[in-house]
């Protein structure tokens, strides 16, 4: 594997980084370290930097978007099962484009306090990064998803179906057991990783109301943009769960070409989350090839954990670093699905990752993650996303019966539903119910009745065990 190599003609040892600020004078950051840069100006970059539809020219072409209406808040729609496909209005996109990074540098040159969180998540990450990997959380993390729907046309509001195929998809995507993982060539297939983490629809809302983790809202907004109008009831969107608890998804009409964009960690909690246009969320209903297989989420869910695309970002200098060591170098994204080996920046003979999630390909090419962006991600829910996902660890009695003495037995057993069951026997007879305990995100959620015919107190531990 060529080594990632590093900008080299800087005096002072300096590299272009993704988190660098690009406006002059402005503050931005190295690694975790805040630096001095200078090139483009320091107003918001709101829209520089992404190819328009059916553009062929390189990609950093300007793009002008259109068809921005009068955002206000109409009401939101019951949670039915929404529309029934067809993308309807502007024509899809034909060519990936992420809005993460104009984002990230607005939020650069508006505020202080992103820049300094910025920096210290890049600092905890490699030092998390550097630890054993046992030393990262254990098992599988499990974050809770809510998908706001937010529609101007019958068919962008899209059915529950479509919703949880996204889901499905997330949840292969990130655990590696995708079936077209199968396509990585063999000289990287060493490099899959599981990142060990799942996503479910929340089942409980911010009040503690039972939900299907769906909200449908109607605005007159024809498009939004990556400013963020979306994420807000007063701009013609929807507002967020609260965002250390919940992954805020915004399904909506995008203008521009603009497929999607996330908010990297540190950001303001009012506008953490994603944002995906309608026809580039999940398989199914309005989803639209090459962006119709959901992993045009699985991409911006990389940045939402801290990921940065695998070339740097740095246009096609093959000076950029994505942070991550098992990534080749390579000069800039690639789009379409293009043919192994594609050779950049001198990382022959295998050439680009293509295959990665977090290039611009279609979503057919896009299949895997690396073992070395794994552990960023786990060092993101390790630190700045702590709060999020469900790692409590559900009880281990230490054997069926745990405690007894002349007149008492206490029997516990964890069952195939992954529940702790409880049986006790006072010296006559076995208790009449059983409290069993079932942890979700580590609240005591249900109680459940568990009984079994009556049975000699020596019968205790293999009568539980059978449960």
């Amino acid at each position: 594997m060529p080594a990632k190599r590093r900008k080299d003609n800087d005096k002072d040892s300096t590299q272009k980084h993704p988190n660098a600020m690009r406006g002059s004078g402005s503050e931005g950051m190295r690694g975790g370290a805040m630096r001095k840069t200078s090139g483009m100006g320091g107003s918001a970059m709101s829209q520089g930097g992404r190819p328009g539809v059916g553009d062929d020219g390189p990609p950093n072409a300007m793009a002008t978007r259109s068809g921005q209406g009068q955002r206000m808040q109409t009401g939101r729609a019951g949670g039915g099962s929404g529309g029934n496909g067809g993308p309807g209005g502007p024509v899809p996109p034909r060519r990936r484009s992420c809005g993460t990074m104009d984002v990230h540098r607005r939020l650069l040159s508006e505020s202080a306090e992103y820049r300094a969180a910025r920096a210290a998540i890049e600092n905890a990450t490699l030092q998390r990064v550097a630890l054993a990997p046992e030393a990262r959380f254990a098992g599988v993390a499990r974050i809770p998803v809510v998908v706001h729907v937010v529609w101007n046309t019958a068919a962008q509001n899209i059915s529950d179906a479509q919703v949880t195929s996204q889901i499905d998809v997330l949840n292969r995507d990130f655990r590696a057991t995708n079936p077209d993982v199968s396509t990585v060539p063999s000289v990287f297939s060493g490099l899959v990783a599981d990142s060990r983490i799942e996503y479910f629809l929340a089942t409980i809302d911010p009040s503690g109301n039972p939900t299907n983790g769906i909200t449908r809202t109607s605005t007159s907004t024809v498009s939004f943009s990556d400013d963020d109008a979306v994420k807000s009831a007063a701009t013609g969107g929807a507002d967020p769960w609260p965002a250390d608890h919940y992954l805020n998804i915004w399904v909506c009409q995008l203008g521009g070409g603009l497929l999607g964009y996330a908010q990297f960690p540190g950001g303001p909690a009012q506008t953490d989350g994603v944002v995906i246009l309608h026809t580039g969320f999940g398989t199914t209903g309005t989803a639209t090839a090459p962006f119709d297989l959901g992993r045009t989420v699985t991409h911006e869910i990389g940045h939402y954990f801290n990921l940065f695309h695998i070339w740097g970002d740095d246009g096609t200098g093959c000076a950029g670093s994505d942070q991550v060591d098992d990534t080749p170098n390579q000069a800039g994204p690639n789009f379409g699905v293009p043919t192994f080996p594609h050779v950049s920046c001198g990382n022959g003979p295998n050439g680009d990752l293509f295959m990665d999630y977090m290039d611009y390909v279609d979503d057919a090419a896009m299949v895997m993650f690396t073992h070395g962006q794994a552990a960023r991600m786990e060092a993101c829910i390790d630190t700045v996303r702590s709060s999020l996902p469900d790692l409590a660890a559900r009880p281990t009695p230490s054997g069926p019966v745990v405690s007894w003495g002349a007149s008492r037995i206490d029997a516990f057993v964890l069952g195939k539903d992954r529940a702790l069951y409880h049986k006790w026997w006072d010296g006559s007879s076995w208790g009449p119910s059983v409290t069993d305990y079932e942890y979700m995100g580590g609240v005591i959620s249900a109680f459940r009745l568990a009984t079994t015919e009556d049975a000699a107190p020596r019968e205790a531990a293999e009568v539980m065990a059978a449960r």
